[in-house]
């Protein structure tokens, strides 16, 4: 079985967030760049499966400039046997994503993709659904835990009632939530190992994707500053504020 884990290079999930000047998007200049939190756990389940006799292959592929190849050798360090970067300057939105992605499993032929379910920059969560729509695959969405068995994977995903589980037949798209598993930390023998991994770097253009924005970031803010305190001196005048205030 192959299995393709797309991942994505975003601002490190540490770092204080910092918007432009002219509120046109966050600046990114001399901030540390990392892989998504949730693709990470993407590939740290693939490699699981991989260790259980499972999955035969695994292939990283990052769409984004030529920084985002270090995304790749990050997963190669988790485990991935390969990477693919299509490379580009440009801000690719969700649906050219997918288009892209839909290109690459046409040329790669895997039998399952397993992905972040959002990236932490844009919050979309959209490309996952966006893929299986356009490949016509099943999709198990925010999953808690994976079981693949024969040609079904059974997928626990946490829903407002509780858990439940979903069987979908292969290929399939699944996405990743937080508690899948906690990826493990780079070993000096695997990041030898991952320098001599292959790694492909490819264009757009080799894939015919029209990659065109068709969305315009209007403004973007930082939330407004949160108001200092106020100390009461008994639950009385608790709740008499809170009547005040309209909460009760």
């Amino acid at each position: 079985m192959k299995i393709l884990v797309p991942v994505k290079r975003v601002l490190d999930y540490n770092v204080k967030v910092r918007v432009k000047a002219d509120q046109s998007g966050v600046d990114l200049s001399n901030v540390k760049m990392s892989m998504n939190p949730f693709d990470e756990i993407a590939v740290e389940e693939a490699t699981r499966l991989k260790e259980k006799g499972v999955v035969t292959e695994i292939v990283a592929v990052s769409i984004g400039p030529a920084q985002a190849r270090d995304t790749i050798v990050t997963a190669l360090t988790i485990g991935a046997d390969r990477g693919i970067l299509i490379q580009t300057d440009q801000d690719v939105e969700p649906l050219a994503v997918a288009k892209l992605l839909k290109a690459v499993i046409e040329q790669e032929k895997p039998d399952l993709v397993i992905m972040g379910k959002q990236a932490i920059d844009g919050d979309n969560n959209a490309t996952g659904q966006m893929l299986a729509a356009l490949t016509g695959w099943p999709q198990a969405t925010f999953a808690s835990k994976v079981v693949i068995e024969g040609t079904e994977a059974l997928v626990t995903r946490e829903v407002d009632g509780g858990l439940q589980t979903v069987g979908v037949q292969l290929p399939a798209v699944i996405t990743t939530d937080l508690r899948l598993n906690e990826p493990r930390y780079a070993s000096l023998p695997n990041i030898m190992k991952a320098k001599k991994k292959p790694l492909d770097v490819k264009a757009v253009a080799d894939y015919g994707v029209d990659v065109a924005p068709r969305l315009k970031v209007v403004k973007v803010a930082e939330p407004p500053k949160r108001g200092a305190g106020k100390k009461v001196a008994d639950a009385a005048e608790l709740v008499a504020d809170l009547k005040a205030a309209g909460v009760l």
